[in-house]
């Protein structure tokens, strides 16, 4: 994805860490090859804006009594607040990676506790 290390999700997908401001944000870009799924998570202190720039596949989120899947495709853009349950995954049928800018508030803090395992609709494909 370019020449900064690339790390791996609590959620098994890659990210490539892009920038971070003080205690306000990072910037991100996910990375899912086609046909794979991560694992379905929710954050403990961070929210996510999501843009897709590339691939497509599904995002599935449940924030309490209401759960929904958005179709994601190039200029897709969808939030992940604050305590919502999440998964997505590539379309196995695609060329190219799906992928994510992702911008993160506060900046992803880097310990264990903040990504919570959580039940999805799909079974992971990545570790």
């Amino acid at each position: 994805m370019g020449a900064v290390p690339v790390v791996k999700a609590p959620d098994g997908a890659a990210v490539l860490p892009m920038l971070v401001m003080d205690e306000r944000g990072s910037l991100a870009v996910f990375e899912l090859e086609p046909g794979a799924v991560t694992r379905a998570v929710s954050h403990a202190t961070v929210q996510e804006l999501w843009h897709v720039t590339a691939g497509s596949g599904e995002l599935w989120r449940r924030q309490g009594e209401r759960e929904e899947t958005v179709r994601l495709v190039p200029g897709t853009a969808a939030s992940i607040p604050l305590g919502t349950a999440f998964q997505f995954r590539a379309d196995a049928d695609g060329d190219v990676p799906l992928r994510i800018v992702a911008v993160t508030m506060p900046p992803w803090p880097g310990t264990d506790a903040e990504a919570r395992r959580e039940d999805g609709p799909w079974e992971a494909t990545v570790e």
